[in-house]
């Protein structure tokens, strides 16, 4: 379907791309830095679900609503800011002693895999990029337009996996070590809050 040299291009590209800071490798960074690496892959996975929701609204033409519909993607926005300032209330408001009593335990697995689903899902931004990107390695010659966005779509998953696997293993084997400390691991959650705290209040001025 695709030449050789497309796809090592396209992958490389992917590469550089997944490794750009963003709202989504520093949630990877600042859970695994957390709560350890195992956090962070699991984070990864939801991102990457989300990833697969935005390949396949590309595929079929739905993000398309999102580049002609001011409101749809001014709504989408602000459920993503909304849930970037939830999670900056939670990482201020926890207390390194409540957590080393067992009062306030670590993010649940489950729960992480969520939050990376919905920190993707409702970043409209995503979708774009891919409505603008995944085309220009696509060729109507080579068969169906929509098979060929999924394969691409499935190589930019498989580069965001390796970029942000390597990021949440080096962040949680420095995370064990500051988190032997609730002095540090305090500041790291203030870290973490000020983060997203950041990212939310990006959102809004963007709006603006």
């Amino acid at each position: 379907m695709f030449p050789a040299e497309t796809i090592v291009s396209f992958f490389i590209a992917s590469l550089l791309l997944a490794a750009t800071p963003g709202p989504d490798n520093i949630f990877v960074l600042t859970q695994s830095t957390l709560q350890g690496a195992r956090a962070g892959l699991i984070v990864t996975t939801g991102l990457c679900t989300g990833l697969v929701a935005h390949t396949t609204a590309v595929a079929i033409g739905v993000a398309a609503i999102f580049h002609t519909s001011a409101f749809a993607y001014t709504a989408l926005m602000l459920i993503g800011a909304c849930y970037l300032s939830y999670l900056a209330w939670q990482a201020f408001r926890t207390s390194a002693k409540k957590m080393a009593k067992g009062e306030n335990k670590p993010t649940g697995l489950i729960k992480l895999y969520q939050r990376g689903i919905i920190m993707n899902i409702t970043n409209p931004k995503v979708s774009l990029f891919f409505l603008a990107f995944l085309p220009l390695f696509s060729n109507p010659a080579r068969g169906m337009l929509s098979l060929q966005i999924m394969v691409l779509g499935m190589l930019f998953i498989i580069a965001t996996i390796i970029v942000f696997g390597l990021v949440a293993v080096v962040a949680g084997s420095a995370g064990q070590r500051f988190n032997r400390s609730e002095k540090m691991h305090r500041v790291m959650n203030i870290m973490a809050g000020t983060v997203f705290a950041t990212l939310a209040a990006g959102i809004i001025i963007q709006l603006r």
